[in-house]
Order: C-alpha cells, then sequence, then structure tokens
C-alpha cells in the first residue's frame, strides 16, 4: 500500500509542476495552455513527461550565443 501511494503522490505531483510550468509559458495562447495541461491530465505519465521535454528542447534551441565564427576573434584569417 506504501507504494501505490508513493506512486500517486508522484503522479499528482509531477503533473502539477509540469501544469505549472505550461501555464507560465509566454510562447503560448490561453487554449494552447488549456489544451496541453488538459492532456497532461488525461493522459497522466506520457503526457507529463512528454510535454516537458518537448517544451524544454524548444528552450534549449532559443538559448544560445551570437553568431558563429568571423569577427575580428576569427582564429583562421590571416596576418
Amino acid at each position: 500500500m506504501d507504494i501505490l501511494l508513493f506512486v500517486f503522490l508522484f503522479w499528482v505531483t509531477l503533473n502539477i509542476l509540469v501544469s505549472i510550468f505550461i501555464a507560465r509559458r509566454a510562447d503560448l495562447d490561453s487554449f494552447q495552455k488549456g489544451a496541453q495541461v488538459t492532456m497532461v491530465w488525461l493522459i497522466p505519465l506520457i503526457a507529463a513527461v512528454g510535454l516537458w521535454l518537448f517544451h524544454r528542447s524548444i528552450d534549449d534551441n532559443r538559448r544560445g550565443g551570437g553568431p558563429i565564427g568571423g569577427g575580428p576573434n576569427d582564429s583562421v584569417g590571416g596576418m
């Protein structure tokens, strides 16, 4: 019985965290947020982890430095 309680609490905690994560995103419309939060609660573990990884991968692609190569620090340039 303790294992079932642990699994249930883990599932609820994960769904709450992912729901908050989705609700705070600025790049989604309110309809998209509602649809994705509904998916998280209707398809418990797969949707929660899947949507979290999807949005995390989008955030990873946005971050980054400046332009690649060139400029005054180019190590290939001649003297």
